[in-house]
Parts: C-alpha cells; structure tokens; sequence
C-alpha cells in the first residue's frame, strides 16, 4: 500500500518505518524541515531503540522518504496516518490545533483527487474530536462528503517510548474505530503481519480507550508507590509485597473488578481501608488516591439515589438487599445505604432478596441492619413478584438472571433501572 503519514515525532516516525519494513511506499510528512532532511538522509529525528538502523535500511530501500508539503503525500498515497501531536494546554485541554491543521491540508488536497482517500488518525483525542471537529474540517476543506469520498477511523496508539519498536510489532491490542466496513477491511490488510486480533469498534469509543488505559497505567503507578509508602512506615518490605500481590492472577491482576456497575460494600473493603487510612494519618502518610477511594464509591451511591429520586415516582421495587449475591450479608452493603437514602427521601420501598430473612439474621448483621434500618421486616417481601407488582421504578440491584427476567415480564408501565450495567429503561 502506499501510505502518507503526517507528524514525524515519536510516534510518526516509528509508525512509518515499520510500515516501511513491511513493504509498504511510505512518505512522512512534518512541518520541521529539519526532521525531514534528517530522514531523506537516512537518519531518525528522534532518540528510539533500533529506529536509526531502521530507517537508514528503509531510505536506502527507497520504501521510505519525508517531503513538506502534505499536499504531494496525499497525490502520491491512498492512505493517510495522522500521527501529529496533541499536548496539554495549562487548563489540562489537550491542544488540537495541529491536528486540525493536518487534516485541513488533507481536505485540501483531496480537493484535487478524483478517488477514495482513507484518513487514520493515530493522535490521542477526546471522544468526539473525529466525528465533531474533524469530519466538518476535511468536508468543508475538500468540498467531498465523508463516506462516499474519504473515509475516517481511529486507529490509537499504545506504543511506550524507548519500547516503541517492540510494541509496534507486538502490540497488547490494536483496535480500529471506524463507521464504515472499507477502513476496517484496509487497517486488517494493513495490520496482518501482527498476530495481534484487531478490535473493531465505534470511533468514539476508540477515542476513549488510550484514555482508559493511560489512566489506569497512572492509577497503577500511584496506588503502588502509597501502598509502597504505607509498607515501609509499618516495617513490611514494599517490593517483596507487591511481588506477593502481582502472584494473584484471579483478583487482583486480572479483569475481575474492573467492570463497570454499581458501588462495593460489605464488611471487608470499607472496613480495611477505613483502617489504611486511619493508619496513614497516625503515620503523618499522604495517600489521596487510596484516600478518594470511599469518597468515589459513595458518589455511585449519591448517583443511583439521583437517578430514581428523578423519575418522580414514589414507589420503588429494589432487587437485592445484601452486599453482593449468595450472602446474607447487610453489613456495610450499598443497598441498605441506598434504601436508607430513598426512605429518608420519603419514598415507599419494596425489597426482595431471597437470602435475607429477619428471622435469621443473628450476630453482628443483625445488629447492623437494626442499627440502620429497624423496620427492615415490614419492607421485605416474600417473592419477587411481591416486590415489584405494587412498584413504579423496579431497580435492580444483584445482576441476577432472575431478576432481570422478572423486570421483562412487569416492564410495561414501569421504570427499569439496572445498577449493575449502568442503565435505565
């Protein structure tokens, strides 16, 4: 394929020499004289493992050259890579003008072109920036129509600096974000040496996942180094912790938790991070991400409350009472706070959970529950049928078959809200 890619920076000029090596007549493009000559003369603009020789190879090949004008790349190729940089602004917007420049000069370009063009963007951007910033540009800029003239994907990249051949080469994912069939069916073709499966998806949704996965990989690095610190104040060996902590491949490094849904509760993770931090104050540690943990599952809380107190309606059908399914557990759980919420509001509730019986509470779960909400028994209903039949907003609470079954059947009428998918009907 010939291909065009726009911004020779740490991300462009890895991403054109490795298309160069697979056989592929590329031209970079960059604004920095500078950068361009540096390639044409077979060097790299940049400092990355591997890239010089690479590039060198590749020029001497003929598979690789860099120009200034994006107007003869775009003539000379049927594919274009928006790999341009998109930097923090002091607000902590990201700045898209060279974005926006790039694809205007492609829609200007395009204006003499009398065949299909495809445009991949590569740049990290906000959902949204394809189809609402970018899109208007390269229509109004080529006097074409997106779709029938040229097409647009996302194509992000998730390549580490000092590791970006590697990654290149090897990637974890590589995902598309296209409209239509043509980009998926040209990034697969493109994308085939890898052995990695591409993942298709909707363009916003590509927009966001570098976003998701940069801010775990920050989320990762900080909840370790306060953990680290917390470790060290208490006489425990922080890195002979983690290595104990990373052997856990079912919980803790693994997909588990990481499902979007409502708030956790029970008398485990409130009650010992409640301790963490105690034990941080008394230490004089500061952990504000460890800190904001309760601070963020009580807003899920606050949210869902939101939500039904919104519908208007006064008669609410809550599906599930304790912390999680297959317990009787009420200790600390997010549905007796929700309820309390919702009660407080002056709302009628009705709730069904087959393994909470008053009658066979005992212990420290009954203290709670009676502590919380002492007129718990009048509320509880015997079946589901019981719970939802007198009920205006049916919500769900434990992600149970059943219960989402029971919601189909009595839906008519009535507001579903489902807690565990984040979603109302």
């Amino acid at each position: 394929m010939k291909i065009a890619v726009f911004g020779l920076g740490y991300v462009g000029a890895v991403t054109a020499a490795c298309f160069a090596k697979e056989g592929h007549l590329v031209i970079g493009v960059d604004i920095n004289k500078h950068k361009v000559d540096a390639i044409n003369k077979g060097h790299s603009p940049i400092i990355e493992k591997g890239l010089g020789e690479l590039i060198c190879k590749c020029v001497k090949n003929k598979r690789f050259s860099a120009t200034t004008s994006a107007t003869e790349a775009v003539l000379k190729t049927d594919i274009g890579m928006v790999c341009v940089g998109t930097p923090s602004m002091e607000s902590g917007a990201i700045n898209i003008e060279h974005l926006k420049i790039a694809v205007r000069e492609i829609g200007e370009a395009l204006n003499g072109l009398g065949r299909f063009y495809s445009i991949v963007i590569r740049s990290t951007a906000l959902p949204g920036t394809i189809e609402d910033i970018l899109t208007p540009i390269l229509e109004q800029s080529s006097g074409r129509k997106s779709g029938r003239d040229f097409g647009i994907c996302a194509n992000p990249e998730f390549m580490r600096e000092g590791n970006s051949l590697e990654d290149f080469y090897k990637p974890a994912k590589t995902i598309i974000g296209t409209a239509g069939k043509k980009e998926k069916e040209i990034l697969e073709k493109l994308y085939s040496f890898t052995k990695t499966t591409l993942i298709a998806t909707d363009i916003k949704t590509a927009e966001f996942s570098k976003y998701l996965d940069n801010t775990f990989h920050g989320l990762k690095i900080s909840f370790a180094n306060e953990m680290a610190g917390m470790a060290k104040k208490m006489g425990v060996e922080p890195i002979k912790a983690m290595e104990i902590f990373c052997k856990d491949r079912i919980s803790n490094i693994s997909p588990r938790y990481l499902k979007p849904g409502f708030s956790f509760g029970g008398s485990c993770l409130p009650k010992d991070i409640r301790a963490v931090l105690y034990k941080a104050r008394t230490e004089d540690i500061d952990i504000p991400l460890i800190g904001s943990i309760l601070e963020s599952n009580d807003i899920q809380i606050d949210d869902a409350a939101r939500m039904i107190l919104k519908t208007g309606k006064r008669k609410i059908g809550l599906l599930g009472l304790s912390f999680k399914p297959g317990t009787d557990d009420l200790r600390e759980s997010q549905f007796v706070r929700l309820a309390e919420i919702l009660i407080g509001k002056g709302l009628k509730l009705r709730i069904y959970d087959k393994n909470v019986s008053m009658a066979k509470l005992v212990g420290t779960n009954k203290a709670y529950i009676n502590k919380e909400i002492p007129y718990i028994s009048s509320l509880l209903c015997r079946t589901i049928d019981e719970a939802v039949k007198g009920s205006e907003v049916i919500v769900i609470g434990h992600g149970l078959k059943e219960f989402r079954d029971v919601a189909k059947k009595y839906y008519k009428g009535r507001i579903i809200i489902d807690l565990c998918i984040h979603k109302a009907e």
